[in-house]
């Protein structure tokens, strides 16, 4: 096959010129991701403090961009919201793995409830929204449940084998009650929530030796 040469002009210099350039697509999407990192992390905070109608110029100013940089990534603030849980729901389920490594089964699900319970705590700052009837948000819930689901599933199963957990309650179940759990109350917080998973994470221990196997 006849070599091919190199378009008029261009030498090895030229080669590198052109190897840069082609790099600096890489480079770009790197700061873009960044800049979508902290757009979230930003977003995150200030719902939490300020709702989420707080304007868009409180979380670019947090995050350090403009306000176009927000719009570009996130045109809507429906895609902002979204963004958020889904990151939220993201992280909580990606942290079981390490916690499983880590820790004995039993306080491996303790701590990963209560890894939960923080979520949670996030999500109330994002409650206006997610209740708001926007069909932008419908798929949410079953998002939640893919994520989060077969992930404190695997947890229940493995603390359940090796004695630590009571066996007759799904996964499904335990989401819920630790959602109801960390519902707000007057003068609670993240740390009453805690306490209160915390309680019912003794309760699971309880007859641990004595319960059925779950099926």
């Amino acid at each position: 096959m006849p070599e091919k040469t190199a378009p008029t002009g261009a030498d090895s210099t030229g080669s590198a010129d052109q190897g840069a350039r082609e790099r600096a697509p890489r480079r770009l999407r790197a700061d873009a991701q960044r800049n979508v990192d902290s757009l979230l992390e930003a977003a995150k905070t200030v719902f939490g403090t300020s709702g989420v109608d707080a304007p868009a110029k409180q979380i670019a100013d947090l995050a350090g961009v403009g306000v176009g940089t927000l719009y570009r990534h996130f045109p809507q603030r429906s895609d902002l919201v979204k963004a958020v849980f889904q990151r939220e729901v993201d992280a909580c389920a990606d942290a079981a793995p390490a916690l499983s490594a880590a820790h004995e089964p039993g306080e491996a699900l303790e701590r990963w409830l209560l890894r939960y319970t923080e979520f949670l705590a996030t999500k109330r700052g994002l409650a206006t929204a997610l209740h708001s009837g926007d069909p932008a948000f419908d798929a949410l819930p079953g998002y939640f449940m893919r994520r989060l689901g077969p992930t404190l599933d695997s947890l229940l199963e493995t603390a359940t084998a090796s004695g630590e957990i009571r066996a007759e309650i799904s996964a499904k179940d335990l989401l819920y009650a630790v959602a109801n759990l960390c519902l707000p109350v007057e003068g609670g917080g993240v740390a009453y929530s805690r306490r209160m998973v915390a309680l019912l994470v003794d309760g699971l221990r309880y007859g641990a030796g004595t319960s059925p196997s779950r099926s």
